[in-house]
């Protein structure tokens, strides 16, 4: 018998889990940590839930202590699925920079607008996050070979730790993919099929079912349903900002959505926190996506029960191609997330994600992928629509670096005029061109 009084020992000398249990969203089957679950056994696409033993955690770490520790996302290893600190896979990932946007608030008329810059992470996007936390179950379970269905950060980032971590990856993408990811893919040694897209159905994901429940492969795509864990990473997004407004919540965050799974960690992040008695209260959460595939915004909009969200009933037709998840795998949380933070939804048109992409650039020097710059653009419709003040604090999720999609960078962007090297032809360009008079 532990005492309680050396539960905080305990829990420092011995790696032991505070998970609870792990509870399947759909048929409510309970799972602990040593079943090694990652599916639930019935097969209903059910999340398995992970519940946290807070009483727990408030005993093993304080704010004080974690203010000690150096700042990545696996300072906050207690709140955390492992149950091993050796078996974490780590490339340094988390600890992003939470940026006072000055100039881009000065143009949106907002006081304190803050940029949440997950392109710093190694390969370039957030879902670094998801894998580490996804790659080092895997590791602690014992599985050799993973797969993931992804439109490509989320493979980019599970063959990066995949790498690390000596595990095998299949990686399916739609045949649409940028070849910015997809060469990342191949450099880190992950097995790429890329797939054509002829139905409403995500044949990435059709391709994940066969091989894990055939073949036996860890799966670890970026959505709930078939990997439970990865969703955890993306909490430390919230715990991050937090712990930089000097353990304070902002008034609202805008969060790029597709399958509503980084949606769901950010509400973790909050929730958890809240919890333990850090904070008091949490923001509205804003998902947004692009109206050319905008499922979760319409079930929102549409009020849709949560447990029955109806697929977009087309292909996508978007440049934000990380936002294309045809239905919204973790959308029921997603959805109950909003409605706990009176929290809303926003569709917006690709050009106006053109927009921020540009204006994170020009006005912030934030090179974001389209999908990377999604909540920035949903931040200008909020503001057009009336939802926020500008005295607010907001948030806006950078969740992916431009150099992810050269393609539309490149269509974007444009190319630069050739002049000889002549004095009268570089001050008739640079008007002309740029609007800037030198003389």
């Amino acid at each position: 018998m532990i005492h309680r009084s050396n539960i905080v020992r305990y829990y420092r000398v011995i790696d032991v889990p505070f998970v609870k249990y792990l509870k399947c969203s759909k048929c409510g089957r309970t799972y602990s940590l040593d079943e090694k679950p990652v599916m639930c056994i019935n097969k209903d696409l059910g999340r398995l839930d992970i519940y946290y033993d807070y009483e727990a955690i408030k005993e093993a770490v304080s704010k004080e202590e974690l203010g000690k520790r150096e700042f990545n996302m696996w300072r906050y290893f207690e709140f955390l699925p492992l149950r091993s600190r050796e078996n974490i896979v780590s490339l340094g990932e988390g600890g992003t920079p939470l940026i006072k946007a000055k100039r881009l608030g000065e143009a949106l008329g907002l006081k304190n607008l803050y940029l949440k810059d997950e392109t710093r992470n190694p390969t370039g996007s957030f879902k670094d996050r998801c894998m580490s936390v996804a790659v080092s179950m895997a590791k602690e379970f014992g599985f050799t070979k993973a797969a993931t269905a992804s439109s490509g950060n989320a493979a980019a980032a599970l063959a990066a730790y995949g790498a690390r971590a000596g595990i095998d990856v299949v990686a399916f993408v739609p045949d649409f993919a940028g070849y910015g990811k997809i060469a990342q893919l191949l450099f880190y040694g992950a097995k790429v099929v890329k797939l054509r897209w002829k139905t409403a159905e995500d044949p990435t994901v059709m391709m994940l079912k066969l091989v894990v429940e055939k073949y036996g492969f860890y799966p670890s795509p970026s959505f709930g349903p078939f990997n439970p864990y990865q969703i955890e990473g993306p909490k430390t997004i919230s715990f991050e900002i937090m712990e930089q407004l000097g353990w304070n919540v902002p008034d609202q965050v805008f969060i790029p959505t597709g399958a509503a799974s980084l949606l769901t960690g950010v509400y973790r992040g909050f929730r958890d926190f809240n919890e333990v008695g850090w904070v008091n209260g949490y923001p509205k959460l804003v998902a947004v996506q692009s109206t050319g595939n905008m499922p979760f915004v319409r079930a929102w909009l549409e009020k849709q029960d949560p447990d029955h969200i109806r697929p977009w009933e087309k292909p996508p037709e978007t440049i934000a191609t990380g936002l294309e998840d045809t239905f919204p795998w973790d959308g029921d949380a997603g959805l109950r997330a909003l409605y706990k933070t009176n929290g809303y939804g926003v569709g917006v048109e690709d050009e106006l994600i053109l927009k921020a992409m540009k204006m994170l650039a020009s006005l912030e020097g934030l090179f974001a992928e389209p999908s990377g710059a999604a909540g920035l653009a949903g931040l200008i419709k909020a503001i057009e629509d009336g939802k926020v003040d500008k005295d607010e604090t907001i948030v806006v999720l950078v969740t992916g670096h431009g150099l992810k999609d050269p393609d539309i960078v490149k269509k974007t962007a444009g190319d630069a005029p050739v002049i000889d090297p002549d004095e009268k032809q570089l001050i008739s360009v640079l008007k002309t061109k740029y609007g800037i008079d030198i003389k």
